[in-house]
């Protein structure tokens, strides 16, 4: 079971502060949404956000959370006054909803924006916008399996250097359970607690290190 960085509690507020840091960056700054998307990534802030740090959960404007991006990413101050707006403009709704995303998926935000580009989420934006936050969640799963072909426990056995074989030798996890995992003909996110702590330890990463988003 994946286990967020933060509690639900707080969701709604980070999604709010980033949806206001898209709108004001992109709308009020005039910051190009795909430039603004690169920036984000590029700072430190994305990394904070996804690790929960109470100061970008409930601390800091979306304004300030732009300007702290911008200021990190370029060495630029944002000092255009926002602009009062009324509803949420697509902009404000990408980062809300990439916001509610990376917290139920736990996924990197330099991974979403490495499937979806700023394009991409604005025509989305246009059928979903006003359909539950579950469809949005849905789509951007099914995207990101598509690109991400491997699953975790391949990528991080490549990455140690060592085979299936010699991985089930190492950790007393049978072969024929490695292959199917490997491959999804088993879910490794129903696998027991003993066994994912076996791999682990031998690959070196955590237990959620392993786990399917």
């Amino acid at each position: 079971m994946i286990t967020q960085a933060y509690q639900e509690i707080y969701l709604n507020n980070a999604q709010t502060t980033l949806g206001d840091a898209f709108d004001y960056a992109i709308n009020a700054c005039h910051i190009p949404g795909a430039d603004f998307l690169k920036l984000f990534i590029a700072s430190s802030i994305s990394k904070r956000i996804e690790n929960g740090e109470p100061a970008f959960l409930a601390g800091k404007s979306g304004i300030e959370v732009a300007s702290d991006i911008v200021f990190e990413s370029t060495g630029r101050h944002l000092e255009v006054e926002p602009q009062e707006h009324f509803g949420r403009s697509p902009e404000y709704w990408i980062g809300w909803a990439v916001c509610y995303y990376q917290w139920f998926s736990c996924r990197s935000y330099s991974d979403i924006f490495s499937v979806l580009s700023f394009e991409d989420l604005k025509t989305v934006y246009h059928t979903l916008h006003e359909a539950d936050i579950t469809k949005f969640v849905d789509i951007v799963d099914e995207k990101i399996r598509e690109h991400f072909k491997e699953t975790n426990l391949k990528r991080f056995r490549s990455a140690y250097g060592c085979s299936q074989s010699e991985l089930a030798k190492w950790s007393g996890v049978s072969l024929r359970s490695i292959q199917m995992y490997e491959q999804r003909n088993k879910d490794i996110n129903k696998a027991s607690a003993e066994t994912l702590y076996r791999i682990s330890k031998v690959l070196g990463c955590t237990i959620e290190d392993l786990l399917e988003r």
